[in-house]
């Protein structure tokens, strides 16, 4: 009788166990259908993620894990492996970033702008302009206080090629009037606040930026602030534990028709953030 309690009981629990697997199987292997991208601050600070990639997810069944970081970090993390999908707004490293095997063909998904943001006092009397680098020598010039990324970000590396333009080596008032943050977007906006100083930001950012203190934008309208974001695979051939297929079933989705209405909708108090600009 004991043997047979003991027999019915070892099928019980192989049952159970069986039961338990089956019913947690699924669900084990949704949980694995996930990606990471390695992405800007700015398309995380301004809110955009939070609006799109659960839209995404409701759709596919896909999650992604965001990496935030400036443009040349994200592209460095997927260098190394360490993300399965880049979306990201320095068009010239990105076609370096192809051109070198790292990724898959890239593909433009919406744009924005800069602008430049300084104390409603301007003491550098630049409010008002449309020339980027004209602002920027008013600024050097009166040595007033202008905070820079200083995190080989897309919006870094745009402030860069401005103040090469405008004929001005910033780094020559180091500690000074330019200080760098080594930071995001919003953090880098944080400081400008606190310091009263000038600075680029995307505009994304900047709309959803709340701690404004007495900044304003002083610049904007410059064709050469206009901001353009991509999206680009890593390449498997590279790194072949990259999950390619859902890495690129969302880089399809967010420039396809239903990913960029969804870009479209995004407002902040009514202003719409990015426009998307994918080629169909």
């Amino acid at each position: 009788m004991k043997t047979r309690f003991r027999s019915i009981r070892r099928w019980l629990g192989a049952a159970l166990l069986g039961l338990a697997a089956a019913v947690q199987g699924p669900f084990a292997q949704a949980q694995e259908r996930f990606i990471v991208m390695a992405s800007t601050t700015s398309t995380e600070q301004s809110g955009l993620f939070g609006h799109l990639l659960p839209i995404f997810t409701r759709q596919t069944g896909i999650s992604v894990r965001v990496v935030a970081q400036g443009t040349g970090q994200a592209l460095a993390t997927a260098r190394k492996g360490d993300a399965d999908v880049v979306f990201v707004h320095d068009r010239v490293a990105e076609e370096r970033f192809v051109a070198e095997g790292w990724g898959l063909p890239r593909r433009d998904v919406m744009y924005n702008d800069f602008i430049v943001v300084g104390p409603k006092s301007d003491p550098a009397k630049i409010a008002g302009g449309a020339d980027v680098t004209a602002a920027l020598a008013r600024i050097a010039a009166a040595a007033q206080p202008f905070v820079s990324r200083g995190d080989k970000s897309g919006t870094h590396a745009a402030e860069l090629r401005f103040w090469k333009q405008a004929g001005v080596d910033p780094h020559i008032g180091d500690g000074t009037w330019y200080r760098e943050s080594g930071s995001g977007m919003g953090p880098t906006l944080n400081v400008a606040a606190q310091m009263n100083a000038y600075t680029i930001a995307d505009r994304g950012t900047w709309l959803n930026f709340r701690n404004r203190a007495d900044l304003g934008v002083l610049v904007q309208g410059d064709t050469r602030l206009f901001n353009q974001y991509g999206v680009i695979v890593v390449n498997p051939a590279r790194h072949p534990h990259v999950k390619r297929e859902l890495a690129q079933q969302f880089a399809d989705w967010v420039v396809s028709p239903a990913g960029q209405e969804a870009i479209a909708a995004y407002k902040v108090g009514g202003q719409q953030l990015f426009f998307p600009d994918a080629a169909h």
